[in-house]
């Protein structure tokens, strides 16, 4: 398909209608249209596997699934028969269900360095609920992100961070501090500074970029215990995609807290706050302390989204799902840098991260990242029917999946070299350059 005859009318009509009734013209701003060349952000009717079509009518190989939830592939049969097995009985009732304690032993039995686990719908519902009980059971206001993580809530005391901080009062933004990932002597240095004050440190275990350096994660449970706060591991990502008992399972390094979703309800709404019982239980009834408003949502145990999630944990387990996440993610990183390097462009399109869990990186003539040339990346990707906002993979892509996509990269590299020749990748855009989503104005 020439990417200058490659439009999308009927997806142009639709992201106009979006935006006349949707703040952003999507839900979640990653998949705003400005993440995508101007007049090629397609509309999705449907999908099924590793593919999905839009509404004029072209299929896609899919990377980036849902925001990284989708990690077995749209529709799978396991999954959907766990939910088919639910609708008839029946969503939400005044008691709890059955399904919920089964749920829970089932998140437990696949995460044991967990004992207890409360559900809830969206990873910032629980990433804030660790927070909170965090400053809870420690006495301490002031929350330890780390810095070089793109993202953990949706609420004010991480947006505070971000560069879309308006309508967040300054003496909120005050109690959120930062540290770097990987440098110990750096967080102590934070926690000595805040002696006293820091109520937790919460980071993603591993970056998209990097494993942890050798006893990193050690050294900070370590620092957390003795300067008395709380450890977190935000595992939206890394749950399942690093092991089926997240980065925890696969480093050994135990936290107090710790946050999964995406991944574990295959598109269905369920995320999960698990950890040490002592600081869980502070959000129940059988404590005489003060109690702790952890998680109350009206929605957080849907049976059918409860049943997706031990549905797609059983079939990690069964059938090696994290291995072949693994398997798929190499093969296609080998086939992109070596379709890359053939076009001269090796040092420029940049393959990052763990196989299970890649990105990419478009680079200039000088070697820093462009938005201009990520734009044109993207371009030549759609128009060869790759819809790749990354490179992270679903088990549900085959063989002939990924030849394509190397194929469709090695078309994209050849025009990327014509632009870094001419030192500007204007003529290639045909509109304006996508954008990143944190920035202070539209």
């Amino acid at each position: 398909m020439d990417t200058e005859e490659f439009r999308l009318p009927r997806s142009r009509q639709a992201n106009e209608r979006l935006h006349a009734l949707i703040p952003g013209g999507a839900h979640t701003y990653a998949k705003g249209d400005d993440q995508y060349p101007e007049n090629l952000a397609p509309v999705i009717s449907h999908g099924r596997g590793a593919h999905v079509w839009d509404i004029d009518g072209n299929r896609y190989i899919e990377y980036g699934s849902g925001l990284r939830s989708v990690s077995l592939g749209h529709a799978h049969p396991r999954v959907l028969e766990a939910v088919r097995r639910e609708l008839d009985r029946g969503s939400n009732f005044v008691r709890p269900s059955i399904v919920e304690v089964e749920a829970a032993e089932r998140f437990l039995a696949t995460v044991p360095t967990a004992e207890m686990v409360k559900f809830a719908k969206n990873g910032s519902d629980v990433t804030t609920a660790a927070v909170r009980l965090a400053r809870a059971v420690t006495g301490r206001p002031r929350v330890a992100i780390c810095g070089d993580h793109p993202f953990f809530s949706v609420d004010d005391w991480f947006i505070a961070t971000t560069p879309m901080s308006a309508g967040i009062p300054a003496a909120t933004t005050d109690l959120t501090v930062s540290f770097p990932y990987g440098d110990l002597a750096a967080t102590e240095e934070l926690l000595t500074r805040y002696q006293d004050e820091v109520a937790c440190l919460i980071l993603e275990p591993a970056t998209t970029h990097t494993e942890p350096p050798p006893g990193y994660l050690a050294g900070l449970r370590e620092l957390a215990d003795r300067h008395g706060c709380v450890l977190i591991f935000d595992e939206m990502i890394t749950g399942f995609r690093w092991s089926e008992a997240g980065a925890q399972g696969l480093y050994g390094v135990v936290p107090d807290l710790s946050t999964f979703g995406k991944a574990l309800g295959n598109g269905f709404a369920v995320s999960a706050l698990a950890g040490r019982r002592e600081l869980m239980e502070r959000g129940g009834l059988r404590h005489s302390g003060e109690r702790v408003f952890l998680l109350s949502t009206t929605h957080g145990a849907e049976t059918h989204s409860l049943a997706a999630a031990m549905a797609v944990q059983t079939t990690y387990v069964e059938e090696g799902i994290t291995a072949q996440l693994h398997a798929i993610g190499e093969r296609l990183a080998a086939g992109v840098r070596d379709a890359a390097a053939g076009m001269g462009v090796g040092d420029h399109i940049v393959v990052r991260g763990r196989a299970g869990n890649l990105v990419f990186a478009t680079l200039d003539e000088n070697g820093q990242p462009s938005q201009q040339y990520r734009t044109l990346f993207l371009r030549r990707l759609l128009a060869g029917g790759v819809l790749a906002p990354s490179f992270v993979v679903s088990s549900a892509l085959d063989d002939a999946d990924i030849d394509h996509t190397v194929d469709v990269v090695a078309q994209a590299c050849a025009v990327y070299r014509k632009a870094l020749d001419a030192a500007d990748p204007t003529p290639w855009l045909a509109g304006r350059p996508v954008k990143p989503v944190f920035r202070r104005l539209a």
